[in-house]
């Protein structure tokens, strides 16, 4: 993005016609797997749980495994690239994702499944950030809005269709094909990424390993994501065990950070975060990671469990914003190409955002598809309008290994923000739900007129029908218990999309932050 552009000329040559829709096309096609894989197992761990014979929480690692695995590696891929070289490292990620997806397909024991999952994870992590710098590096500096709207369109596209592509595939065919179906796609792209992508130019094998700062990066990150995981289900810090993991990642990434600063040959570039616009943009990407996943997790939620709705239906939803977004980004990139002000870019993304989420709050129980489809476009737009810049400005001004390393920290942090946002999110509704049920049932008394006269009329209905009158007033008494239960759920709900709107108009105040044609640090000058 020409805002944001290093005020340096880099020379470098970029790939045309043919050859750079062919990178484009693998490397998005790449990310999107590695994106959807993150969602689309999700809708079919009851189905999976019963086949390999695990209970609710043992399946879950299922999910957890991939996620830890992933967000080891995002930040490693630039080191991984110098070291074996991008083409062998990306070729190599999408062999081991692809492989790994056929071995999990095959799985028909839980811990078998889990660590090819957990493999699938360490594939999936080299491809989504290699993509960025691929995909970025195939397009000169003025046309740099336009790589970062190609590559947003897989951050926004991947975990919407995943749960709508996972459901369909579990009822039609199975649980297994939901790994199978990687395996045509992995395949054309391991062939593609071997005969187009290059290394990098410029860009030097490192003659030294930080395996010290790599260890304390796989520890730190592998403990947080754990905690941020499994925290909700372990009642937090009441556990001992996610106290314990806790204090090892804060241990682990404060080792990391300070070895990272204080040596010559750093797995991961630190030093690159002395542009005030890359520190801001990495903090944007944590944020836009919290409400854009925050926001299709607690969706999807509450349709089903206040609406109604079934999976498919939810999922099938969903689409049309998630289009929206892939159309608005093609605007966004024009806008950005003839110089309007990403902040006012963003600005209007965040309002768009927010609008969305406080419209939400206003729902009721009786709701239906109409109530929400616009407030949905407009979430479609706006995270269009924050997406593109914010990846722009994460990598602003940066070229070969630098790009790389940048690359791999703002998709880190955008990982990260989606497993804070689910955590968060879990802990409030989890909070709110008991405030609601507690508000409510003070008013179901037996000396409450309006709850006896309901519960007879309830009983009455069911003597009606031929129950006695035990039969009948149990049947009353369950009626009115998921009657509370559902309106709790929605108070909850509703507070929760309130309380995500107001966060995202936060955004407001880091944006005005953001400087104009800053010039970014290159490792090459320390």
């Amino acid at each position: 993005m020409a805002n944001f552009a290093s005020n340096e000329t880099i020379l470098a040559s970029y790939p045309t016609g043919f050859t750079r829709a062919i990178l484009v096309g693998t490397s998005i096609a790449c990310a999107l797997l590695e994106l959807i894989d993150t969602t689309v197992v999700n809708v079919a761990l009851s189905e999976i749980s019963g086949n390999v014979g695990a209970s609710i929480s043992e399946i879950a690692w299922v999910v957890t495994g991939y996620s830890i695995a992933n967000v080891i590696v995002i930040p490693l891929s630039a080191m991984f690239s110098s070291l074996f070289g991008r083409k062998y490292y990306f070729t190599g990620s999408i062999i081991v994702f692809t492989f790994a997806s056929l071995m999990c397909g095959l799985s028909n024991n839980l811990w078998v499944l889990v660590f090819w999952r957990f493999i699938q994870g360490l594939g999936g992590g080299g491809l989504l950030s290699t993509s960025q710098s691929i995909i970025l590096g195939s397009f000169p500096p003025d046309k740099a809005a336009t790589a970062s709207a190609i590559f947003g369109l897989g951050v926004i596209l991947g975990p919407t269709f995943g749960p709508v592509l996972g459901g369909f595939i579990t009822d039609t065919l199975s649980w297994h094909w939901v790994f199978f179906v990687n395996l045509p796609i992995g395949i054309i792209a391991s062939f593609l990424s071997w005969r187009f992508v290059s290394d990098l130019q410029g860009v030097n094998k490192p003659h030294k390993l930080d395996w010290a700062g790599i260890f304390y990066l796989v520890i730190g990150l592998g403990c947080l994501q754990y905690v941020l995981e499994e925290g909700g289900s372990h009642d937090w810090f009441e556990s001992t065990k996610i106290l314990v993991f806790s204090l090892v990642a804060g241990f682990s990434l404060t080792a990391f950070v300070w070895r990272e600063l204080s040596i010559d040959y750093p797995a991961v570039n630190l030093k690159l975060y002395k542009s005030y616009n890359l520190r801001l943009g990495n903090i944007l990407n944590l944020v836009v990671g919290t409400a854009v996943t925050g926001s299709v997790f607690i969706f999807p939620l509450f349709a089903q469990t206040s609406l109604g709705w079934t999976a498919t239906q939810t999922g099938a939803f969903l689409i049309p914003g998630s289009l929206m977004t892939a159309i608005t980004m093609t605007f966004v990139a024009r806008l950005l190409k003839k110089g309007v002000n990403p902040k006012v870019i963003m600005s209007i993304g965040a309002i768009m955002m927010a609008s969305f989420l406080i419209w939400l709050s206003f729902a009721s129980a009786d709701a239906t598809e109409s109530f929400f489809i616009i407030p949905f476009l407009f979430r479609g737009m706006g995270s269009a309008f924050m997406m593109s810049p914010v990846i722009g400005l994460s990598v602003a001004g940066l070229t070969g290994k630098d790009l790389a390393q940048a690359a791999g920290l703002s998709n880190m942090f955008r990982q990260l923000g989606g497993a804070v946002g689910i955590a968060v999110i879990n802990i409030f509704l989890n909070t709110r739900t008991a405030q609601a049920r507690n508000a409510l049932i003070v008013n179901i008394s037996d000396f409450n007129v309006a709850t006896t006269e309901r519960i007879h009329q309830i009983t009455q209905q069911f003597l009606d029908k031929g129950m006695s009158l035990d039969e009948a007033s149990n049947q009353a008494m369950s009626m009115l218990s998921r009657s509370v239960n559902k309106q709790q759920a929605i108070l909850a709900y509703c507070q929760g999309f309130f309380v995500m709107g107001i966060s995202v108009l936060c955004c407001l105040v880091i944006i005005s932050l953001i400087r104009r044609n800053q010039t970014v640090p290159s490792s090459s000058k320390k």
